[in-house]
This record gives C-alpha cells, structure tokens and sequence, in this order.
C-alpha cells in the first residue's frame, strides 16, 4: 500500500487557506490533516502537527509564519510558506518554476519554499527574461503600474466591498478604483527587485479594483531613453523564446487583438480560476515606446494555484495536477 502524503495547511480558514484547502480536498493523492479550531493557537499542538507531516504550507500573517516557522524540528517536513515573511529570506528557495533555468529544481529539493506575491509574479514574469537575456541593463529604470481585484486586500477588504455592494445594490460602484501604497516601500518591492537582477528597485504603485478577482500588472517601457533600442518584435520574441514551453506562463502573440476584448480592451479577469499568468507584447518602433502586461488571477497563479504548483514539485507529482 502506497502511502499518500500528509499536509497541513495551518492558516486554513484564510482566503488563500481556503482557496488552496478547496483544491486538494479534491484529490486522492495525498491526506489533509486539520487541527481543532479550539487547538489552532496552542503552540505545543501545532508543533506536533507540524513535525509529523510531509509538508506544511504557511497561510498565515508574516508575523505568524516566522513564529510556525520557529516551531519546525523535523529535518524532513518542507514548509511552504505563501506569506511574504521569508521570501527573500536566507536558505529559502522562491517558488517561482518559470523565474531562471534549474528553479525547479531548486524547489524539488529545498525544505523551505516561498510562494511569490501576486504582484511580483506579474511583473517578473514581463521584467526576468529582458534582464536575463541582457535586452536591458540593470541600471535601466522601470515603473510598474498594477491593478488588482479586491480579494488580494483578503478577508477584510472582501467584507468592504460586499458592504458596498449590498449599500448600492443595482447602483454604481462607490469605489470603482483606488490607487494605495503612495507611501512607496510596498513589501512586494524587495522580492520584485530581488529576483528581477535589476540594480534598483522598481517605482511601484498598485491600486485595487471594484473586481473580486483578476490582476494586470503593467510594465512601461520608454524606448526612445535608449542609444539602440530594441523593436518590439526583439522584445517579444525574448520573452516569448525564454518561455517556450511552459503550460503556465503563455506569452500572446505580439500586436495580436483577439484576446483584448471587441479587439480594444485588455480586461483583468480573462483567466480567473486558472494557474495561467499571460504576458503581452505591446510596441511602436515609430514612437519607440513599449508595453509589457501579465495578466493573471491574484488568487491563482498569485496565491493558491502557485501553491499547489510548487507542491507538486516538492512531492515529485507532475506539475499540474489538480490545476
């Protein structure tokens, strides 16, 4: 008899908790293990859980994962940790598959995993290949422009936005759209620039949508600053060459309108439910201006589908099962 793997999310009950607790209670492959809700904040039964399964995954605030993580005595439980507490932190590997060439790897063996923001998986995925393949300088200055659904803001936000909703029930939005972080130092911006090879961090302003969910996360890029730019296509075909591939991050053919709604719009929530993060090509060589734009679900690719992505990796199932 084959025995199936344990996991205990601890943290299950919050949105990224639920959402990834509701993907694998489909699955026969492995075994959820729960603690009581009346046992979830003693730490002598949490320590038990912890060090007696196969993996852990952290749904927790950054102040709570670094104290779970503090509770971990089994050299071989792995932790997955979808909080942002040790994502740049030292012997931690950074749960993005498609980031560098041997990532996967990394994640098969590593006994600490972090899961990537939302955010930072956006914009790594448009930014990490022109660096890698040296079609831009470190030094070369980026802005990043971002919209997210309001789930991102988790539970709190969500309970907003559904008061709202029920305040102007067949009316207009009362906050249709809000730019925040204006105090910059957003915490996504150290794994953005960290993982990036950008010599600076990037200008990062986010705001939220009246959207549960979906995310666009866009990257301008002011060609005409350049002694030689690139053309769009050269931008393009980096991308699209450093994915070849991939099941999970898809690169849209470039100048290509058919996934833009009535050939015009490039809407937020297009792949919502899946684990998929698009990554568009816009340019004039005339004007030498580019734009470069993931799209993606916060809470899939941003969060839970990521999860069970690195998941599987770390048990050694194939990449995409139950995504």
């Amino acid at each position: 008899m084959i025995t199936k793997p344990k996991i205990f999310i601890d943290g299950e009950s919050g949105t990224t908790g639920l959402q990834i607790y509701s993907r694998l209670n489909q699955r026969d492959d492995i075994e959820l293990v729960s603690i009581e809700a009346s046992k979830r904040k003693d730490a002598s039964e949490r320590a038990k859980l912890i060090n007696t399964v196969d993996v852990v995954i952290l749904c927790l605030p950054d102040d709570a994962a670094r104290e779970a993580v503090s509770l971990v005595s089994s050299t071989t439980v792995k932790i997955l940790d979808a909080s942002s507490a040790h994502r740049t932190a030292n012997g931690w590997v950074y749960g993005f598959p498609e980031l560098n060439p041997g990532q996967r790897e990394k994640i098969a063996s590593a006994q600490y995993v972090s899961n990537p923001g939302c955010y930072p998986t956006g914009f790594l995925a448009c930014i990490r290949p022109l660096i890698a393949k040296g079609l831009f300088k470190s030094n070369f200055p980026i802005t990043v422009n971002a919209v997210s659904g309001y789930s991102g803001g988790g539970k709190n936000l969500i309970k907003q936005y559904h008061t709202f909703h029920e305040q102007q029930a067949g009316g207009e939005s009362l906050y249709p759209f809000g730019i925040y972080g204006l105090q910059f130092g957003h915490k996504h911006v150290k794994e953005m620039h960290y993982y990036s090879g950008l010599a600076s961090p990037p200008l990062f302003v986010p705001s939220v949508g009246d959207f549960e969910q979906g995310m666009l996360v866009q990257v301008p890029l002011p060609l005409g600053t350049l002694d030689n730019p690139p053309s769009g296509e050269v931008i393009y075909e980096a991308i699209a060459d450093y994915y070849q591939g991939e099941k999970f991050v898809q690169v849209a053919p470039f100048q290509d309108s058919t996934l833009l709604r009535d050939g015009i719009f490039l809407d937020a929530i297009a792949v919502n439910g899946t684990n998929i993060v698009q990554v568009f090509v816009f340019a004039n060589d005339t004007t030498k201006e580019a734009l470069l734009v993931a799209r993606l679900d916060n809470l899939g690719k941003g969060a839970s589908g990521a999860a069970i992505q690195n998941l599987n990796i770390m048990l050694g199932f194939p990449e995409e099962l139950g995504l």
